[in-house]
């Protein structure tokens, strides 16, 4: 066997979101934590390797206490779960307190 292509072209970070129906029960509200991921994410990319990365959001939003998916209470939430989470993956960055989505 001759060797393999490589699965992506470049050498770069990649970085997909996983937002399952089970967890979000609105579109709306997916594609509002989304947005935020990506939004994160792109802080922290010069501290991530280069490789895919994948964020996948593994717990519910309660309808009840997050009534809007535009709601200041769902994006703080989100934002802060986000950022525990890439300070985990990269302990050396710190991350922009201007951005905000």
């Amino acid at each position: 066997m001759g060797p393999q292509a490589p699965l992506f072209s470049h050498a770069c970070v990649w970085l997909g979101a996983m937002v399952p129906k089970r967890w979000a029960k609105r579109a709306v509200t997916r594609n509002a934590i989304k947005r935020q991921i990506y939004t994160v994410s792109a802080q922290f990319e010069p501290h991530l390797g280069v490789a895919a990365h994948v964020v996948r959001l593994r717990a519910g939003f309660d309808r009840k206490q997050f009534v809007s998916a535009s709601s200041e209470l769902l994006k703080a939430a989100v934002r802060a779960e986000l950022l525990s989470l890439f300070a985990r993956a990269c302990p050396t960055a710190v991350p922009d307190a201007g951005a905000s989505a």
